[in-house]
């Protein structure tokens, strides 16, 4: 990120890109295939890739055919992008489970005049969920997260989420033994246009609460 720029985003996801490569022992280097033209897309922009604010650190364009790193078969699209992710963020965000072909939420930084299809999301995971549910309901998926029970306060029936990057609305809140589970529908074109496509029960999920949530927590404590 450059200078004392603070990136915002929206939770609408804008194309589903793909772990290319993963380099690195510590820190990493994580690739990213994507249908993004990268020619407009600056060294040092910011991209949130499933919920997680990364800054681009190299790009080019994607290869005609072929294989990452003697992985999975690359699909064509427009080019790709590296970003660099500290041991930290890899600690506090479900990004150390992730492995060549990991499908990844992906959306660009917004710009001034942009719309906010979604709500305001900074790209700062709270904390990692876990998928304790992922069911058709009709034509949409009913899909229930755990996370921990100090983290509920946070969390608000009607209120907003952002789960794996995607600004969702929250049906049901539940205290319970365990912690604290919420629930959200996912209608078809959401699954459709995002990761949630390959979502199973045990996944663990990047969870970030809405921006006024956390004011509201941090009032509370000077109270």
């Amino acid at each position: 990120m450059r200078g004392n720029s603070r990136p915002m985003f929206t939770g609408i996801v804008t194309d589903v890109g793909s772990v290319r490569s993963i380099d690195g022992k510590g820190d990493l280097r994580i690739a990213f295939e994507t249908d993004y033209d990268t020619r407009s897309i600056d060294i040092g922009a910011s991209i949130a890739c499933s919920g997680v604010c990364l800054t681009v650190v190299e790009k080019g364009p994607s290869p005609e055919k072929g294989h990452a790193n003697n992985g999975p078969s690359i699909q064509k699209g427009k080019g790709w992008f590296s970003a660099d992710v500290s041991r930290e963020t890899l600690n506090v965000t479900n990004l150390g489970a992730w492995q060549t072909g990991t499908l990844v939420n992906l959306e660009r930084s917004l710009k001034l005049g942009d719309e906010l299809g979604g709500h305001i999301v900074t790209g700062h995971v709270d904390c990692v969920g876990t998928m304790v549910a992922f069911e058709s309901i009709n034509e949409s998926i009913h899909m229930v997260i755990r996370i921990d029970s100090e983290k509920g306060g946070h969390v608000a029936q009607k209120g907003s989420i952002a789960v794996n990057g995607v600004s969702l609305t929250v049906n049901k809140v539940q205290d319970l033994e365990d912690g604290t589970h919420f629930s959200v529908n996912i209608i078809p074109h959401t699954q459709e246009v995002t990761s949630f496509r390959t979502a199973k029960v045990g996944d663990l999920v990047n969870v970030e609460f809405d921006i006024l949530a956390r004011y509201v927590a941090r009032l509370q404590e000077k109270g």
